[in-house]
């Protein structure tokens, strides 16, 4: 994961000022500016982030069945 602003970081600033959120992951898909994801959350909780995605993913595929 790159550190600093990505493609996508203006709307992830939106979303987390929007939500008064501590933390956002925004991922798009075929957007305006192609796909792409961005994170804005602090440095501790980015350990914690790969095993958050994968409950999500593990989530979406047991919906799908």
């Amino acid at each position: 994961m790159a550190k600093g602003p990505g493609k996508y970081d203006d709307l992830a600033t939106y979303v987390r000022e929007s939500a008064d959120a501590t933390a956002v992951v925004v991922i798009v898909v075929s957007g305006s500016k192609g796909s792409g994801f961005s994170v804005q959350a602090a440095a501790d909780f980015l350990p914690a982030l790969p095993a958050l995605l994968r409950h999500l993913a593990d989530n979406i595929e047991q919906g799908l069945g």
